[in-house]
């Protein structure tokens, strides 16, 4: 009489396990929008996902209108429910970028002796001249690169050797 009983106490497990567990819905389906959005908005590493009925959009913009339109794109959708988390951040001051810059290259000993010039756009930053070594190169743009406000380093250094 064992066997019979542990048959139907496993067929009675089993039973109750499938109904406890619960049922995975697509409520939990992440669904990208970012194409969508992106033709109605201009914002900086924009990313939009729909989770459990949620619109999530992430991103950078300097126009606070800009970011608002996102939130309304989106509801333009068909989306009720939208998290607007698009970050509105200050443009850079490229006068003051470029006048931080020549001020740490001129200060940095590695460097006596390079010819180098500085611009920024955008907070984008170019430098340009001569060095006389590849690590000059390298520590130029290391420099540059950790100002507040780069949002980029081009180097257009090229190698002078040394008479």
């Amino acid at each position: 009489m064992r066997p019979k009983l542990s048959f139907v106490g496993a067929a009675l497990i089993g039973a109750l396990s499938l109904i406890a567990l619960p049922s995975t819905a697509d409520s939990s389906a992440v669904i990208d929008l970012t194409s969508q959005l992106k033709s109605a908005v201009d914002i900086e590493g924009l990313s939009a996902i729909e989770v459990g009925g949620i619109v999530i959009i992430r991103g950078k913009t300097t126009d606070p209108a800009m970011a608002q339109r996102a939130g309304v794109a989106a509801q333009q959708l068909g989306y009720a429910r939208v998290a607007n988390l698009v970050q509105v951040v200050t443009p850079p001051d490229d006068a003051a970028i470029a006048r931080a810059a020549e001020r740490r290259l001129a200060m940095h000993r590695a460097l006596d002796g390079c010819h180098l010039r500085v611009e920024s756009n955008n907070g984008v930053v170019t430098v340009a001249g001569k060095v006389t070594q590849q690590l000059q190169q390298d520590i130029a743009v290391g420099l540059v690169r950790q100002i507040d406000g780069v949002r980029g380093v081009r180097s257009d250094l090229s190698m002078d050797r040394p008479n």
